[in-house]
């Protein structure tokens, strides 16, 4: 196994819901033997950390503490760079409906907003996303691949494609490689606002003078009381801002 197909496993352990369960487990373990009154108060803890991660509101108030604001940008914005490069965020290998590979929602997303922007600025668009290391099948389509078909659908087409990268550092190098033959060096990076900090970060490294202009932000999508019971949505926004935190620490 390659050290880089053991970060999504090891990521997975110390995030939510992995990381909750584990916890209630051990104290499960904990209230068989002698100590019981802690095992019961581990299971407490890790029910309720599950609940309150899984509720939206939680997850946003994660968001604003734990990674750096970002703020979304418009069309004029974009006046100083050469180009807009497109981060991917995972394929659906399997969609019986069209035939081929599409985009998972966050690329959609992604590749939406740099299409938009595209359509408005003039400027070329760039994307970057292979297989990455936590996909099931190593053989499957890039995500590049299968971002070119999919960009069409919004009028525009990518100049640059990076199909090689396997995570967020090998996205910044390969497109370094790819733009440098065209002198590219500004660009705004389009990811999700979660994504963004670690994601300039790497850029920058790479050389780029990056614009950010993130997208998916997030916004209250049902009642108030619905929002604190416990949501996939919820849990899913957690778990991306504590794994980008924890990310975003390492790479500094």
């Amino acid at each position: 196994m390659l050290s880089g197909e053991l970060k999504p496993i090891l990521t997975a352990l110390v995030l939510p819901p992995v990381a909750p369960l584990l916890l209630a487990l051990l104290g499960l373990v904990l209230a068989w033997g002698k100590r019981a009154r802690i095992g019961l108060a581990l299971i407490g803890v890790s029910i309720a950390a599950l609940w309150l991660l899984s509720c939206y509101p939680v997850a946003t108030r994660l968001s604003e503490a734990l990674l750096p604001p970002v703020q979304a940008v418009k069309p004029e914005d974009l006046a100083g760079v050469q180009a807009i490069v497109v981060l991917g965020g995972g394929t659906l290998p399997a969609a019986p409906e069209y035939g081929a590979a599409q985009p998972a929602t966050p690329t959609l997303g992604r590749l939406r907003y740099g299409a938009w922007l595209a359509r408005r600025t003039g400027k070329p668009l760039a994307f970057a996303g292979g297989v990455g290391w936590a996909a099931a099948d190593m053989q499957m389509p890039p995500e590049a691949e299968v971002a070119a078909r999919a960009v069409q659908d919004f009028g525009v087409t990518l100049r640059w494609a990076d199909s090689k990268s396997r995570d967020t550092v090998e996205n910044a190098n390969e497109m370094k490689r790819l733009l440098a033959a065209d002198g590219v060096t500004r660009i705004a990076l389009v990811t999700d606002f979660w994504h963004m900090p670690r994601s300039v970060l790497a850029f920058e490294r790479a050389g780029f003078s990056v614009l950010p202009a993130p997208t998916g932000f997030p916004a209250p999508m049902v009642r108030p009381l619905l929002a604190w019971l416990p949501s996939p949505e919820g849990l899913a926004l957690s778990r991306a801002v504590i794994r980008e935190a924890l990310g975003l620490w390492v790479a500094r």
